[in-house]
């Protein structure tokens, strides 16, 4: 017998509710129980932003710098800023040129004497607040030449939908994405109580399957590097 020759398996949003409800011993019977899964799905994915680097959420993206601007807004669906350069003579392949620019703690940046200096910058203060995250060069950036700063970003992952949509993570998450329901509706529901050890060890095992693959899997050779303040 022939196999069916695709790979396209997916769920969208209700089709997740609905396996997350039977993990859990019972079954989505209203429009509220969708809103209430959806509610849950997107603290999950919250959590998951908080718990490490997804990474089919990480994304490049640059700035064009402004002669005697040091500080930028970023996407308010950052969540971090993974690592940057300072890129030159950009789109001009004899020329173009990226350029290191580490990142420094606050501490760092409040003891710099002279926060005005221009010049090409080196160090970058990036803030995270409630509403966008912020970039601060050092030195300020001057126009000798035209400057982009290029980083890496860890974004957020895109809120649950309103129900036709799949979700925003990639194929290998889905078990984990639906253990991860289960757990979150057994919570909320007392008559399932005796269900929940059981579902948050399920989830902790999807969690850590899922998470092991999802890594960079090229070589790495992680050297010491000493920050002065």
């Amino acid at each position: 017998m022939a196999s069916s020759g695709t790979t396209t398996f997916d769920l969208d949003l209700v089709d997740i509710v609905e396996e997350a409800y039977e993990r859990a011993g019972s079954e989505m019977r209203s429009g509220y129980d969708l809103r209430t899964a959806r509610r849950s799905l997107n603290l999950m994915f919250i959590d998951w932003a908080n718990r490490g680097l997804n990474m089919w959420t990480f994304e490049e993206a640059d700035v064009a710098l402004v002669d005697g601007t040091a500080t930028y807004t970023l996407p308010a669906d950052t969540v971090d800023v993974l690592d940057a350069v300072i890129r030159t003579g950009a789109g001009v392949e004899a020329t173009q040129a990226d350029l290191e620019i580490s990142r420094i703690s606050l501490p760092t940046y409040a003891s710099m004497p002279n926060k005005l200096q221009p010049g090409r910058p080196i160090n970058m203060l990036v803030t995270r607040g409630v509403a966008a995250p912020t970039v601060t060069l050092w030195p300020v950036p001057n126009l000798d030449d035209t400057y982009q700063l290029v980083y890496w970003r860890l974004r957020r992952i895109q809120d649950a939908g309103t129900g036709v949509e799949t979700a925003d993570v990639p194929f290998r998450f889905l078990p984990c994405l639906t253990a991860g329901l289960a757990y979150y509706l057994a919570m909320k529901n007392p008559k399932l109580a005796d269900r929940l050890v059981m579902l948050k060890t399920v989830y902790d095992e999807e969690w850590l399957r899922a998470s092991d693959e999802d890594r960079e899997k090229a070589s790495v050779r992680f050297i010491p590097r000493v920050y002065a303040r």
